[in-house]
């Protein structure tokens, strides 16, 4: 199947299937294909709430964006990039992606070639999604159609490492589709292509990239927990061991998203099945899951030293989205510091600029308040680092709080030196 025959469909049109559709809809014709209406609407009028697609780019790719299964058979190169997250006992969730195989397998034809990007432990590609490509199509995998696996490593927000910019591992079931999907990545790929050489290797070598980013970001947590109890600036202390050549330049923080805290529990998932209990990385994680409520009890101790009475009082968390300058809400931690604050009989405020408030309420029961209409607080609680919150003055910061102001800098985007004279009684993490 030469590449310039192909006509690519791309199952999921969020953070990741988006930027993948635009590049290929760039160089050739199509298929963009979502289950929820309302984005297909707002795509077609050329409006990406993810902001990671201008509208200058949607104009200018070839795409068909649709709900209908019927558009799907127009196309032979499928990519299914839906999210895979994990449900309340962090346990894989792979309903999503098991359903668009079901819709994907309904348009197959002999041929085709289908290629997930969702993240997932070490053979679920070939043991859970093939099987129900078959049953829905009525094909046999590896003799009517093809299977193969290029784990999605868009970055929300960062668009210096975007989609074309980034090397691509590309693996397939046999040889023949392994050459099929690196030519077909390849053609829109600045970047090029990594040849994994198994769906296992690919598959192992996304989880891990991100369950070492929790491990490294796990240990500077603990690190900040001890050196808070010894009276030490973490940060301070990051910048000095990072004059080594060799020092790894990870920070504390918390630990949301889609991908590093979701991840690690994949393959731990797919460890126990086969009779290892890890250590290392679930350690990691109960340690990064556990930051929201430690930066909630330090708020508290902080207000408890300054002379305020706890209970009743009004605090400002500043941030809800899980990371800087993006308005991705999903799996963020902020939360958790929000129900503990909660829990402590306080009233909390929360202003995200970044964030959609209709999202907020309807997935945390968040009520979204515009920076002008915030109340002073007994203290302010800066949870994301968003750029317009970095930009904030010494006033700025002086107005968002009362009599005995405290600030909780969880993301360490002030100089203590500048705010030292301020009045303001300054905790980082």
């Amino acid at each position: 199947m030469p590449a310039s025959n192909i006509t690519v469909s791309v199952v999921g049109l969020g953070y990741v299937g988006l930027p993948v559709a635009v590049a290929f809809g760039k160089v050739r014709r199509t298929i963009g294909f979502d289950i929820n209406k309302k984005r297909i609407d707002e795509l077609k009028a050329g409006y990406d709430r993810t902001n990671e697609i201008s509208p200058g780019d949607l104009k200018a790719a070839n795409i068909l964006f649709t709900s209908e299964i019927a558009d799907l058979k127009t196309a032979n190169f499928h990519i299914i990039a839906v999210p895979t997250p994990v449900d309340k006992a962090n346990q894989p969730d792979l309903s999503l992606m098991l359903r668009a195989s079901e819709t994907v397998g309904k348009a197959l034809k002999p041929g085709d070639v289908v290629v997930y990007e969702s993240t997932v432990y070490p053979g679920a590609t070939e043991e859970d999604c093939a099987p129900v490509l078959e049953k829905a199509s009525g094909l046999k995998c590896g003799v009517d159609f093809k299977i193969g696996y290029s784990p999605e490593r868009i970055n929300p927000g960062d668009k210096e490492h975007a989609f074309t910019k980034i090397t691509k591992i590309v693996s397939g079931q046999d040889a023949e589709s392994l050459e099929i999907v690196a030519s077909v990545y390849g053609s829109v790929l600045a970047a090029g292509v990594h040849r994994a050489p198994s769906i296992k290797v690919a598959e192992a070598a996304k989880v891990i990239e991100n369950t070492q980013r929790d491990i490294n970001i796990a240990l500077m947590n603990e690190l900040a927990i001890i050196f808070d109890r010894l009276g030490i600036d973490t940060q301070a202390v990051l910048e000095a061991a990072g004059t080594k050549w060799n020092f790894l330049k990870f920070k504390p923080g918390l630990v949301g998203g889609h991908c590093i805290g979701v991840d690690p529990y994949y393959l731990t998932h797919k460890a126990e099945i086969v009779g290892y209990i890890p250590q290392v990385i679930l350690a990691g994680r109960r340690i990064n899951d556990s930051m929201g409520k430690f930066l909630a009890q330090r708020t508290i101790k902080e207000m408890i030293r300054a002379g305020h009475s706890i209970k009743g009082c009004t605090i400002t968390v500043l941030g809800l989205t899980f990371k800087e300058n993006c308005p991705d809400l999903r799996n963020s931690k902020v939360v958790d510091i929000i129900r503990e604050l909660e829990d402590y009989g306080v009233n909390v405020q929360v202003c995200d600029p970044e964030a959609d408030p209709a999202e907020a309420a309807h997935e945390y029961g968040i009520t979204l308040t515009p920076f002008k209409k915030l109340k002073p607080a007994s203290a302010v609680v800066l949870a994301v680092a968003h750029q317009s919150f970095g930009k904030l003055s010494v006033l700025a910061l002086l107005n968002l709080m009362n009599d005995k102001p405290v600030l909780i800098d969880v993301k360490s985007m002030f100089n203590p030196d500048v705010l030292k004279n301020s009045g303001i009684s300054v905790w980082r993490l």
